[in-house]
């Protein structure tokens, strides 16, 4: 029985190194350009005394904020200006479009900080709003107002109230691997382990509502019939945030994994193999009745789905070797077409939110690098190179960033993997996670 995805997809051709680039225009890193808008900030303004704890509260507000927007940077320029603006300067700063002032002061055990946009063109505040913040709310309530900024001025939600999720083998003890489920901020901070098999962990995913997340885990089942011999499979749980409880959804025998949820967090899509083959199911979650998606000899595996439920992608070994395919998920082998020809072999094919573009990994010029490609297969462009190895890309909900793991290898015996962020034309942004281990499937929230 296969052990995992990984050792399922290592059962694809790869014994030609023909690449198949002459097929498809490719974008370099970095051609795409994007019109920004300038966001003048200035420092907090602060109303009556503060007590040292505070301070430091308020220094830990107003650092948050400004990290938040710079996530954007390929959106809002934003300018920092070390004195307060309590009210908008015209005079010296007409040129940025929009002006933010911050006001702090002390209430209650906490601190009340606000917030006013007043727009450059028109020459008027666009808004206000303000959030009381203290302890272990801290950061949560600077997020919420970092998001109501960058919502006034776009229009858009952005990625500041979002959670990463995450696997880590930070656990492990020499050839002994372990590896768990992890949560944490957007921004890298505040980890927290979610589960604890003492096992291995793989191919997470978040329920629309954000209610439940949705893994596979390699356990070891007891077979009373066959003299209690003991067999490994890889069974489907479903993680529950609020309880921290999870319960098992499919454990046929051998691989139930990849599993993705539909837009309505009614059904889930997967990967099973207990017809022998690897092939793509749809399970309605509370009737567990299955529909069968692909029926193929070749492996299929990893599929996304768009919104409106109208398009799958998926893996699969079909042209002998692993690349990206898409068909209608509503029926049988229904209008399936294989979309990338570009290197020697593909995985993780993620369709982008608005359902457009899929992001994927392909292995090039001797490792693993990020491309991106439209739905039907055209506009190539490659997002990383000369990054190290590039892995499991994944969408932010807001079409905006794509988070992955890059692998560095530091001598024979090391490496290093950790989860990155890039926007949609591959600038990296940043790091997030350091020193946690190597870290796999990078998931966001919704």
């Amino acid at each position: 029985m296969k052990t995992s995805l990984i050792v399922l997809l290592c059962l694809f051709s790869f014994s030609s190194l023909a690449q198949d680039d002459g097929k498809v225009s490719i974008i370099a890193v970095g051609e795409a350009q994007d019109e920004k808008e300038r966001l003048l900030i200035g420092k907090i303004s602060v109303n009556g005394s503060l007590s040292e704890p505070l301070q430091r509260s308020l220094k830990e507000i107003e650092s948050l904020i400004k990290n938040d927007l710079a996530f954007y940077k390929h959106r809002l320029e934003t300018i920092e200006i070390e004195a307060s603006l309590l009210k908008p300067d015209w005079e010296n700063h007409s040129d940025k479009r929009y002006q933010v002032g911050l006001a702090a002061k002390a209430k209650g055990a906490g601190l009340e900080v606000s917030a006013e946009i007043w727009d450059s063109l028109k020459r008027e505040s666009i808004g206000k709003e303000s959030i009381q913040a203290s302890g272990t709310g801290l950061r949560d309530q600077g997020h919420k107002l970092s998001d109501w900024i960058y919502t006034k001025i776009t229009g858009k939600k952005s990625i500041f109230l979002s959670k990463i999720i995450f696997v880590s083998d930070r656990t492990s003890k020499g050839k002994d691997t372990k590896k768990e489920l992890y949560s944490m901020d957007f921004d890298g901070r505040r980890v927290e382990r979610l589960t604890f098999f003492n096992s291995t962990v793989i191919s997470p995913s978040v329920s629309p509502d954000n209610k439940n997340i949705i893994y596979s885990v390699i356990q070891s089942h007891v077979q009373t019939d066959r003299k209690n011999k003991t067999t490994k499979n890889i069974d489907l749980m479903i993680y529950n945030r609020d309880s921290k409880k999870s319960i098992t959804v499919s454990g046929h025998p051998g691989i139930n994994s990849g599993a993705v949820y539909s837009a309505d967090g009614k059904s889930i899509y997967f990967t099973l193999s207990k017809s022998g083959n690897a092939d793509i199911y749809e399970m309605d979650l509370e009737s567990k009745k299955l529909r069968q998606v692909t029926n193929h000899y070749a492996e299929d595996v990893d599929p996304t789905v768009t919104a409106d439920g109208s398009y799958m992608s998926f893996l699969s070994n079909r042209a002998g070797k692993a690349h990206i395919y898409v068909m209608d998920p509503r029926g049988v082998e229904k209008d399936v077409r294989r979309i990338s020809f570009v290197g020697l072999f593909n995985a993780a094919p993620r369709f982008s939110p608005d359902g457009r573009s899929i992001v994927f990994t392909s292995w090039v010029d001797q490792g693993f690098d990020l491309y991106r490609i439209d739905s039907q297969g055209n506009n190539l462009a490659r997002l990383t190179k000369n990054f190290g190895s590039n892995e499991e890309p994944w969408w932010s909900p807001d079409g905006e960033f794509v988070i992955f793991t890059s692998q560095r290898v530091i001598n024979r015996s090391k490496a290093l993997q950790d989860i990155y962020i890039m926007n949609r034309d591959g600038e990296i942004v940043g790091q997030l996670t350091q020193d946690f281990g190597l870290c796999f499937s990078p998931r966001w929230t919704n």
